[in-house]
């Protein structure tokens, strides 16, 4: 049980870097694109997609792992639901369809991999949270 606890919260650490990467990487295309966000966006994309799941990574390691794991779940659900909501179903600058030009490929496929990487993280999150409450 402890091994598989401890390779579950290795894959959800390299799940969060990964994520961390591929957020830089859309973020770049947001900014080349010219597609801005509003105020609460921004708040959004610092809080709930950058520093929780780097908050849930710190505490899957310690013996508030269980909360860490409740984190990463949620806040990866609520990346994955803003950005769904923005890149694929909203009508606004930033669906992947109005992004045009040189960084529309790019914006396109850190869309797509930031909406599986959220959904696998939530994943992970959620059933470290439930095998970490039978320890």
């Amino acid at each position: 049980m402890k091994r598989e606890s401890l390779q579950l919260r290795i894959l959800a650490l390299a799940l969060i870097l990964i994520h961390l990467v591929v957020s830089t990487i859309h973020g770049f295309a947001h900014q080349a694109a010219m597609v801005m966000l509003t105020t609460f966006g921004y708040v959004y994309v610092i809080v709930v997609i950058t520093l929780a799941p780097l908050v849930a990574a710190a505490l899957l390691f310690t013996r508030g792992r269980r909360i860490g794991a409740l984190v990463l779940a949620l806040s990866m659900l609520g990346s994955f639901v803003f950005g769904f909501w923005y890149h694929f179903l909203s009508s606004t600058a930033d669906n992947v369809s109005q992004v045009l030009g040189s960084w529309h490929s790019t914006f396109l496929w850190s869309a797509v991999a930031l909406a599986i990487i959220e959904l696998a993280g939530a994943l992970i999150g959620f059933v470290i949270y439930r095998s970490s409450s039978k320890i």
